[in-house]
């Protein structure tokens, strides 16, 4: 009996703690697990007649990272002087961080309890049991960072060649000798190599989902069951349209080392989160052209600017992407005064009347806003000037438009086909199956039926929607031909202005143009005035008028009014409509004029009626109300109200009623309700409405 082993020890008993570091070691290493259980007979052998076991620690790290249960509970054991000896396997066991050894070896010295091993019994209360315990802690924590620092050098040396595997995102497989190969399935190649076409249309990843979605095409993925798990298809999500733009492995370019691990001390314990990403100069291997890529890495490159870009209040000196807002210039602009960009901003009833302001210093500094206006007239200012600059280039970008249109369609032809492919397959395979099962096992037999249906309802509706969405070679003839897009392309400014052109492709083209828009408002001589500056280095000033209190998009032009306002009177309204017609001019919202058109503008205006060819006679407030025999708050009520029209050059000059407008119907229903009354009408009857309740 060894001499350390005391009664008082054996009578307290012993704990047996067992842990293996991995879970692969758990399932793979069942010699050293064995060995481990079987040190509780070796304590029983000794003399233990009570003999815990504490295995909750199987698959746990010993470094210190991880959170150990057991040990927390051989500790506490140690703790409570209820332990005599303490059985492992070895010192790696127990822990593999010199402060949790240490830290045990002290409690275990103050107790009084040993430590046992295959080797011998160690007293940590002697000091030359102590010295070989600390030897054998620090021998094991050597030996664990010892194998990481091969196993991380070993990795980046293999990295550095490119011959470092890992699992690939979809569109990508290993091949047995160690090559990176594109994934053979031609329906997944063609899905993302449309995703990288729509990309460098649209110029963003959001607009390239929503028009994934507005299509119905599936995108391929790996399933996230088991690493390298098979490839599913689901409908486009931002976060994998994301992750797969941003992967450089599309671009042909092998990367390693794009991510990092951060330790941070947390109730006095290490602890590690990985996955946070580093900047591309950081990363530990890229090598360009490595595989084949769906893109180049130039390619790949252009799409990381423009993700940027695109990112708002995280990039705010960069022009945003086209985003097909009704603001042709949104991100463009730029105050000449203090510096800071402009803001769009959207009213009326259907968010129709935009207008642009500063308002950086007065959010960040609280100083007044610089400049507003409205935005309707700057921009077709800026889109004329850049009509010209490209009106050389028409006819080239028509033809090349047209181009681009029939490779789209053929796109989506070749996705939606070789998913009606894959159906019929799937269709055919469910086929076999249920032909195959044996006829007498009926709850089998309905089960495969029912896949076997679904999936030719599949295929139908496949089929269905091949027919009706035009994805077909019937859609191609559609397109104009070379000699249309000719003549078309002769007349930019219609196309470019017809209500169905996409917005976002008219942002997209002035952004291409276009760097910066430097803006000031004159308030003297009522101009905004613009200085271009053009992407090839060039400027360029440009003024535009600004518009007055009241004056909107559909405002009537001044020389039209100026017409109207001298045949007022002595031509019937239809002739007034007919000469402006015949003079090219337009009502405010671009119609042609009428009849009906003219009365309503001159009823608004007070013009004479038509045949009238004296001079306009008109009343003062006074003699209408003497006239009509109705109160002088009856007449302001009217005048207010809109129905009567009347005017007033100045706020201190008499009210001007035109003598026809008198016999206008509103008005004279307004005044006979108010006749009808036995008293005059007093403030509290024109407040309560009844004067007027009838008309």
């Amino acid at each position: 009996m060894n001499p350390k082993l005391t009664a008082e020890r054996l009578q307290r008993g012993a704990i047996v703690y067992v842990r293996q570091s991995t879970p692969g070691q758990v399932l793979h290493h069942q010699e050293g697990r064995r060995r481990q259980y079987a040190l509780k007979d070796h304590a029983r052998q000794l003399g233990f007649q009570q003999v815990a076991v504490i295995d909750e620690d199987l698959g746990r790290s010993g470094s210190g990272l991880v959170k150990r249960s057991g040990f927390e509970q051989v500790v506490g054991a140690v703790c409570a002087g209820t332990v005599g000896a303490v059985f492992c396997l070895e010192a790696s066991r127990l822990a593999r961080n010199c402060r949790e050894w240490h830290h045990l070896i002290e409690l275990c010295g103050m107790t009084g309890t040993v430590i046992v091993d295959p080797d011998g019994i160690y007293d940590p209360s002697l000091m030359n049991d102590r010295l070989l315990l600390g030897l054998k802690g620090t021998m094991s924590e050597f030996e664990l960072n010892l194998f990481r620092q091969r196993s991380a050098e070993a990795i980046l040396q293999k990295a550095r060649r490119g011959e470092l595997r890992f699992g690939l995102p979809v569109g990508y497989v290993w091949m047995a000798e160690g090559r990176m190969e594109k994934e053979p399935d031609r329906r997944v190649q063609q899905a993302l190599s449309l995703v990288f076409a729509k990309m460098t249309e649209l110029g963003s990843a959001r607009q390239v989902l929503l028009w994934f979605r507005r299509e119905g095409i599936a995108l391929p993925r790996r399933s996230q069951d088991q690493p390298g798990g098979a490839t599913i298809w689901a409908p486009a999500t931002y976060s994998g349209l994301l992750s797969l733009l941003s992967n450089p492995l599309y671009g042909g370019a092998y990367a390693f080392g794009k991510t990092k691990t951060r330790t941070r001390v947390i109730e006095g314990r290490a602890r590690k989160t990985m996955g946070h990403k580093k900047p591309r100069s950081e990363w530990t291997v890229l090598i360009p052209d490595h595989h084949p890529g769906y893109i180049s890495w130039e390619q790949y490159e252009r799409n990381q600017a423009t993700m940027a870009a695109n990112v708002h209040m995280k990039s705010p000196g960069e022009p945003k992407a086209g985003r097909g807002g009704r603001a042709l210039l949104s991100g463009l602009l730029r105050c000449r005064r203090c510096g800071h960009k402009l803001y769009v901003s959207y009213s009326g009833s259907q968010g129709m009347v935009l207008r642009y302001q500063c308002r950086g210093a007065h959010s960040n500094q609280g100083e007044p806003r610089c400049i507003t206006f409205s935005g309707l007239g700057v921009d077709r200012a800026v889109a004329g000037e850049v009509l010209r600059a490209i009106g050389g280039n028409a006819i080239e970008a028509a033809v090349e438009a047209a181009e681009k249109m029939r490779q789209h369609l053929g796109e989506q032809r070749r996705a939606v086909a070789m998913e009606l492919e894959q159906a019929r397959y799937e269709a055919k395979l469910a086929g076999r199956r249920y032909e195959a099962v044996d006829p007498d096992r009926r709850l089998v037999a309905a089960e495969l039926e029912a896949r076997w249906n679904t999936a030719l309802q599949k295929v139908q509706a496949l089929e269905e929607r091949v027919r009706e969405s035009g994805c077909d070679e019937e859609k191609a003839a559609d397109i104009p031909d070379k000699e249309i897009l000719l003549s078309l392309a002769q007349d930019l400014p219609a196309v470019w202005n017809a209500p169905e052109t996409d917005a976002g492709l008219k942002q997209r083209i002035v952004r291409i143009l276009v760097e910066e828009l430097v803006v000031d408002v004159n308030e003297e001589k009522k101009e905004i005035i613009i200085l271009i500056h053009w992407a090839g280095g060039r400027h360029s000033e440009l003024r535009v008028s600004q518009r007055g209190t009241g004056q909107h998009g559909q405002s009537t032009g001044m020389e039209a009014l100026e017409a109207i306002r001298r045949m007022a009177g002595r031509f019937e309204d239809g002739e007034i409509a007919a000469t402006l017609n015949r003079l090219r001019l337009r009502t405010g919202a671009g119609n042609s004029w009428n009849g009906q058109r003219v009365y309503g503008l001159r009823r608004q205006l007070g013009l004479p009626n038509p045949g009238s060819h004296a001079q306009v006679r008109t009343l003062t407030l006074q003699q209408a109300v003497d006239r009509l025999g109705v109160s002088e708050l009856c007449i302001r009520r009217l005048i207010e109200q809109k129905i009567l029209p009347a005017t007033q050059v100045v706020p201190s000059a008499p009210w001007e009623i035109s003598l026809d407008a008198l016999n206008l119907p509103p008005v004279q229903q307004a005044i006979d309700n108010a006749r009808r009354r036995k008293r005059p009408p007093t403030p509290q009857d024109e407040a309560s409405g009844l004067l007027f309740s009838e008309s």
